[in-house]
This record gives structure tokens, C-alpha cells and sequence, in this order.
């Protein structure tokens, strides 16, 4: 438990720190987003009263005090290009993000942990080295390649076998959990293939480590099979090491995700991230980047209260620390 509490503490700490460098990295890039909302032939005056009708003439303190109050309220503030609230936008924008990157991991385990266990198991070299050449060649597809691929075999209207939308997600968004689901298969299978080989790969190489161990040993002397020894009791001594690979995968997923989104035309956090970036709304930007690293963060969270839950010699490790 106390392990947990400092763990959360450390949370908070690069919550922190994170918030500041996002803020201070944002007021070095160049560009003024009062000189762009103003038009190129705007006067110096003009710009000026922007600024100031903006809050971008108060000091770099102020500005940061006032946008990590609001953040704590829940309120990321308004966007200065759009007038509207950012806190609605990123709601709205959710709504197709975090469920892409939910059935897009779905998607990773159920291909990733059976095809890696069948690798390990395989008898035959032949069958080994083909899991091996799926694996790798699954984690080098770009996301933007396999992307286009699976429209030109799956997409309506465009694909070989036109069964799932190519494009768009519903206006009506899960008010028709069906159509959102469909709309979302595309983009989660392009995500969740990549994903799939970085874990099939991982879980193949830490099984074929552990069947040597006596642990697999003392459970063949107990009357289990070899596939049996491997399932029953190699996956559970690799659990904690296949949860921190989740986990970073789960992160990377986001990267890919960006470019998913625009590829199959969703409106997504990645889509909006990269839409205010040309804009140049900083404040939206600055929110966005702050959202997405606290995914980060809550992962790496996560990842560690899951290794103290089900690692039972780590929590005696700290115990004696």
C-alpha cells in the first residue's frame, strides 16, 4: 500500500513538471496566433489589441497560473481561433479516440498473446521461423501502408470485399453503437495489427525462455502436457513483463493513432491535434498536449499498480527496501 501511495506521489510530481514543460515549450515556438487571427494586413495596432483581449500581453507566470487553475477545474479554457470551449471540443473529440484506442488494443491481445503462445509451441522449424517473419514484418508496416491496404481489401465501395465504412465516423456518434463500431474497425484493425506483432513477438520470446526453467519442469513431473506446462504456468511467470509491454505498446499506440485518424477521415484528438497546430491555437494545443501526456503518465501508473498486484516477490523486494 505505501508503495502505491508513492507511486501516486510520483504521479502528481510528473504531472507537474509535465504541465510546466508543455507550457514552456509552446511560448518558444515562433508564431502569434493574435498576428494570424488578425490577417497579414493588419496593423501593429490591431495586433496589439488582440493580444491584450487575448491575456497574451500578461506575464509568462500569470498566463500559467491562470491556465493550471482552470485545468484543475476541469476547464481547459477557450480556444482563441474558434471561441469555443476546448473542454466541449476534447469531449466530443473522445468519443472517437479513446474507443479506437480500446478496440484497437482488443484487437492487439487477441491476436498478439495466442499467435506468440503458438510460436513458442510450434515443434517444427519451419512453422518457428514463419511465426518469426510474421512478427517482424507485422511490427515494420507503417501505419499509414497498412492503412491503405485494408481499405483497398476491406473499404466500401473501394475495397475487394467492401464490408466496413472506409471513411468518416457517424454524426450521430454512438447513438448508433452498431454504424460507430463499423466506422471504427478500419482504423482499430491498422493500430492493432502493428500493436499485435510487437506483443506476439515479446510473448514468443519470453515463453521459449521459461520452458526451459524447472517450474515448466516440475509441472511435465506433475503429469501436464508440454502445452499445458507452457499455457498454465509460463504465461504466469511472464505476466508481469508482458503487462510492462502492453503498457509501452499502449502508449505507442497513441503516435499511431494520429495518423489513423486522418488517414480514414475521423475526427479524433490526433486529427484535432495536428488541425490546431497549423492554426497555431496555442492554448488548445497546450491542453491537447497536456491530455495526451497525462494518458501517458496514467499508463505508466497503472502498468506499476497492476506489477504490485500480481508480482507477489516485487511487493517483498520493496517491503524489505
Amino acid at each position: 500500500m505505501l508503495a502505491v501511495v508513492k507511486r501516486l506521489l510520483l504521479f502528481l510530481a510528473a504531472l507537474f513538471g509535465m504541465s510546466l514543460l508543455v507550457f514552456a515549450a509552446l511560448r518558444i515556438l515562433p508564431g502569434d496566433v493574435a498576428s494570424v487571427m488578425a490577417g497579414v494586413n493588419a496593423t501593429p495596432q490591431r495586433v496589439e489589441t488582440l493580444r491584450e483581449q487575448l491575456g497574451l500581453n500578461r506575464s509568462i507566470p500569470e498566463q500559467y497560473g491562470s491556465w493550471l487553475t482552470g485545468v484543475l477545474r476541469g476547464d481547459f479554457g477557450t480556444s482563441l481561433l474558434t471561441g469555443r470551449s476546448i473542454s466541449a471540443q476534447i469531449a466530443v473529440r473522445s468519443q472517437v479516440t479513446f474507443p479506437l484506442i480500446a478496440i484497437g488494443m482488443l484487437i492487439a491481445l487477441l491476436i498478439g498473446i495466442p499467435s506468440g503462445c503458438a510460436g513458442a509451441l510450434a515443434t517444427s522449424k519451419r512453422s518457428r521461423q514463419s511465426f518469426h517473419v510474421i512478427s517482424i514484418v507485422g511490427g515494420s508496416i507503417p501505419a499509414l501502408w497498412g492503412g491503405l491496404l485494408l481499405i483497398l481489401l476491406f473499404g466500401r465501395g473501394v475495397g475487394l470485399i467492401g464490408i466496413f465504412p472506409s471513411q468518416g465516423f457517424p454524426l450521430k456518434g454512438w447513438a448508433s453503437p452498431i454504424q460507430a463500431t463499423m466506422s471504427l474497425f478500419l482504423p482499430a484493425m491498422t493500430v492493432g495489427i502493428i500493436v499485435a506483432a510487437s506483443i506476439m513477438r515479446y510473448t514468443r520470446s519470453a515463453l521459449n525462455e521459461v520452458m526451459d526453467s524447472s517450474f515448466i519442469d516440475m509441472g511435465r513431473a506433475c503429469g501436464m502436457t508440454r502445452r499445458q506446462a507452457t499455457l498454465r504456468i509460463g504465461l504466469r511467470i511472464i505476466a508481469p513483463q508482458l503487462v510492462s509491454v502492453i503498457g509501452l505498446t499502449l502508449a505507442e499506440m497513441i503516435t499511431g493513432v494520429v495518423v489513423v485518424e486522418n488517414l480514414f477521415a475521423l475526427q479524433g484528438l490526433g486529427s484535432m491535434l495536428i488541425t490546431d497546430v497549423g492554426n497555431r491555437d496555442l492554448l488548445t494545443v497546450q491542453s491537447e498536449l497536456f491530455l495526451l501526456s497525462a494518458f501517458f503518465l496514467t499508463i505508466g501508473l497503472l502498468v506499476d499498480v497492476v506489477h504490485q498486484l500480481i508480482d507477489p516477490r516485487l511487493r517483498t523486494v520493496k517491503g524489505r527496501v
